[in-house]
C-alpha cells in the first residue's frame, strides 16, 4: 500500500494472471486521506495493451474510489513470463464540488506550482491457478471397492470384470431363451387358430357341395317323372286316335 498524503493505493502492484489470447483484469483501490476533494488520473507506458476504467476522476474526502485496469488478449507468452510496463498514478488536490468534467492537464502540472503526488505500479504476470488435481477413485475413505477381493486382502480390477462378463454372458442366453419361448408360443397359438379356421372352412365347403348334390338330385327325378307322364299322355292320345 502507498502511504502518500493524499491518497493511498492498494496493491502497488498489478498482478493479471496471465492466459493467452483472454482478457485479464486487476483492480486498484483508491482511499482519501484528506478532507478534500482529490484528483486523480492513471497514464501507463502501453496504452494499446492496457484499458483502465476510470483513467480520470474524483475521490470524495475520506472516501474510497476502484480502478480496474484490463489487459487486452495477448497471442504469444511474454519471455521468461516478465513485463516491463508500468502505471503512474497522479493525484492533487481540487476545489470542493469538483466533478470529472474539471479536471483538465494543467491540474497536473508541476510547473505551475500544483502539489502533485506521483505514485509508480509495476506490472506482474503470475500463473493462473490450476485445478485440483483429480482424487484416484477408490483412495477416499469410507468408499467402496471397485475390484473383487483376492485370496492375499487385494482387490483385483482384472478379476472384478471378468466376474462381470462372465454373470452378463451366464445370464444373457437365459433372457434370449426366454424371449424365444414366448414368440414360440405365440406363433404355435396363431397356427392352431389358422388351422381351426381352415377346418372350419373345409366343413362349410363340403355342406355347400352336399346341398347342391341333392338339389341337382331332385331336378333330374323331376324331369324323369315328367317325360314318363308326357310319354303316357302321348301314348293314350295315339291309341284314343
Amino acid at each position: 500500500m502507498s502511504t502518500g498524503d493524499i491518497l493511498s493505493i492498494e496493491p502497488l502492484e498489478l498482478k493479471f494472471p496471465f492466459e493467452l489470447k483472454k482478457q485479464i483484469s486487476c483492480s486498484l483501490q483508491l482511499s482519501n486521506k484528506t478532507d478534500s476533494y482529490v484528483a486523480f488520473k492513471v497514464k501507463t507506458t502501453n496504452p494499446k495493451k492496457y484499458c483502465v476504467r476510470p483513467n480520470a476522476g474524483i475521490v470524495l474526502p475520506r472516501s474510497t474510489c476502484d480502478v480496474i485496469v484490463t489487459m487486452q488478449a495477448q497471442k504469444e507468452l511474454p519471455a521468461d513470463m516478465q513485463c516491463k510496463d508500468k502505471f503512474l498514478l497522479q493525484s492533487v488536490r481540487t476545489h470542493d464540488g469538483a466533478t470529472v468534467k474539471d479536471i483538465n492537464a494543467e491540474m497536473f502540472n508541476k510547473e505551475a506550482g500544483h502539489v502533485v503526488e506521483e505514485c509508480k505500479l509495476r506490472v506482474l504476470y503470475v500463473s493462473p491457478p490450476q485445478p485440483p488435481s483429480p482424487v484416484p477413485e477408490g483412495s477416499e475413505e469410507g468408499s467402496s471397492p471397485r475390484g473383487s477381493v483376492s485370496d492375499n486382502g487385494n482387490t483385483n480390477g482384472a478379476e472384478f470384470s471378468s466376474a462381470s462378463k462372465a454373470f452378463v454372458e451366464r445370464f444373457e442366453p437365459q433372457e434370449k431363451s426366454s424371449e424365444t419361448k414366448a414368440l414360440i408360443s405365440k406363433l404355435t397359438e396363431e397356427k392352431n387358430s389358422a388351422i381351426q379356421q381352415n377346418t372350419k372352412l373345409r366343413q362349410e365347403l363340403e355342406l355347400l357341395k352336399h346341398e347342391g348334390s341333392k338339389s341337382r338330385a331332385g331336378v333330374s327325378f323331376i324331369f324323369v317323372a315328367f317325360v314318363g307322364l308326357l310319354g303316357i299322355i302321348l301314348g293314350y292320345l295315339m291309341k284314343k286316335s
